[in-house]
């Protein structure tokens, strides 16, 4: 059964400090089999690198 969530929670979510992204981002990356394994977690996550134009 999956968990209900409430729009207004979702709201209440702050972006994440530029230092802790890079951190997550070392660490997944750490763990990842390959490249692809990577991209996938980190977009997963939503601290994939950013598109161009962005």
């Amino acid at each position: 059964m999956p968990a209900k969530s409430d729009p207004a929670e979702i709201g209440d979510v702050e972006p994440i400090a530029d230092s802790t992204e890079r951190q997550a981002r070392r660490v997944v990356a750490a763990y990842a089999t390959d490249a692809d394994e990577c991209r996938v977690f980190l977009s997963m996550l939503g601290i994939g690198p950013a598109k161009p134009g962005d």
